[in-house]
């Protein structure tokens, strides 16, 4: 007997599925110009991979620059999604609902690259095998691989299951999409039928997933950060770097949520389902980030230059006058003063004026972790390592062309994605409306068993 198939009654449901119904010309040409990109990265690399490490502007003692660079701000932007679906949804904010997708989608398409950022780093990527097989875990790097990689892994799980339902609309509403499309919709959705026990479970599990995604988010920037911060380098051997790591990976994945939202509701004309208000609400939240960011950065230069230690007091000068001057107050206007100014005065119902506030916040915090890294590695302990030349980094056109093509790949799957899977969760959008069950059941609101945490 075949079951009674059941979905969410949301007005907003056409507008949602519009973009996934057809794709535009003009978007087959943005992603051809994605994949140039990427194309041109690729090329990059193979440079890289047939001359050595000698291409880059990598040297000693040098020996992490735009790559890591990269990693940090790629696994930064991956905290949005946590910080959205997982500890938002713990707090009880209704509030987040229309975006969960959005902010899950840049964790799980920003993660990758995070990744190929260590091994594009490396001169031999071959031998990150080693740290598999034998790794030892008194090493950070072992501890960073191991979050990262469960991080990943989470994020998939957690992405896919809040998807489940809408997979499973898609296959029944779209009936119009290619019959490979379809065949795609009706494996993934693993047979849902939407009745109000399978809504329940999915909530159980969900919730359950959220306590501890919310724990992991708070481990992987920290495990991140002890990378840096387990050795003995002058500006990385503090005990704030953990929590300086994790507020500025909330803070620049939070603002890159105010700017995939803003283009979305442009592009796919959602104006009524991502209202200013949430984008109000959005605002508050980064203007909490943004002290929270200046309160660490002051207690790490102030608790450094109190002390006036000689091996501490090189890679300070190199931030606040030296080489590393532009940059650093260059990254102190970027993302304290001008995003505040635009949030308290101008932003507020103004959506272009706080994606403006965002993509500043979101250059500086990569600024901000260059300044972290580069620095501290001119001017290492040991002095006497230095040789002429040396105590230098200028980054060349390989590291930039595949710092570009990485940005550009991480677009690429995301646009793609939105073709493909409704952006904003249908069914967790859903108004609670009455569902006729069976004649053996009551008739019950389907949508109205989401429990308040």
């Amino acid at each position: 007997m075949k079951s009674t198939i059941y979905h969410p009654q949301n007005k907003n449901e056409d507008v949602i599925l519009a973009p996934v119904r057809r794709v535009t010309f003009e978007e087959r040409w943005l992603w051809a110009v994605l994949l140039g990109l990427m194309g041109l990265g690729a090329y990059a690399y193979l440079t890289q991979w047939n001359s050595g490490l000698g291409v880059t502007g990598l040297n000693r003692p040098v020996y992490w620059g735009v790559y890591i660079t990269n990693f940090v701000f790629f696994i930064g932007l991956a905290h949005s999604g946590t910080f959205i679906s997982a500890i938002l949804r713990l707090a009880g904010a209704g509030w987040r609902k229309p975006l969960t997708r959005a902010a899950e989608a840049i964790t799980l398409f920003s993660l990758p690259f995070g990744v190929g950022s260590i091994l594009i780093d490396m001169g031999r990527p071959d031998r990150v095998l080693n740290i598999m097989f034998y790794g030892r875990f008194q090493s950070p790097l072992l501890w960073d691989i191991t979050a990262v990689s469960l991080y990943l892994f989470s994020s998939i799980v957690f992405f896919y299951l809040s998807l489940l339902p809408d997979i499973a609309l898609c296959r029944d509403r779209l009936t119009e999409v290619p019959e490979w499309q379809q065949k795609m919709y009706k494996i993934l959705a693993l047979g849902w039928t939407g009745r109000p026990e399978q809504f329940q479970r999915l909530e159980r599990v969900l919730d359950g997933m959220a306590i501890f995604m919310t724990l992991l988010v708070v481990t992987v920037h920290t495990v991140v950060s002890w990378v840096f911060g387990m050795t003995v380098q002058p500006g990385w051997h503090t005990a704030l770097i953990g929590p300086f790591f994790l507020v500025g990976a909330i803070f620049s994945g939070t603002a890159a949520v105010v700017i995939v939202l803003a283009i979305l509701r442009r592009v796919y004309h959602m104006e009524d389902i991502l209202p200013v208000s949430l984008f109000n609400s959005l605002r508050k939240l980064l203007i909490v980030f943004t002290v929270a960011w200046l309160y660490m950065m002051i207690a790490e230069f102030l608790t450094t230059s109190y002390g006036a230690l000689a091996d501490e007091m090189p890679v300070v000068w190199q931030k606040f006058t030296g080489d590393f001057a532009g940059l650093f107050w260059t990254m102190a206007l970027t993302i304290f003063v001008l995003p505040m100014i635009i949030f308290l005065f101008l932003g507020k119902n103004h959506i272009g004026w706080m994606v403006t506030a965002s993509v500043l916040i979101n250059i500086g915090m990569w600024i901000e972790r260059f300044v972290v890294i580069v620095p501290t590695e001119t001017r290492p302990r040991f002095v006497s390592t230095l040789m002429e030349g040396m105590g230098n980094y200028q980054p060349t056109w390989v590291e930039g062309a595949i710092t570009v093509s990485l940005f550009a790949g991480m677009v690429l799957l995301y646009v793609v994605f939105t073709r493909f899977f409704p952006i904003v969760p249908i069914w967790e959008t859903a108004e609670a409306a009455e569902t006729e069950l069976p004649p053996a059941e009551p008739r019950r609101r389907v949508f109205g068993m989401r429990r308040n945490l």
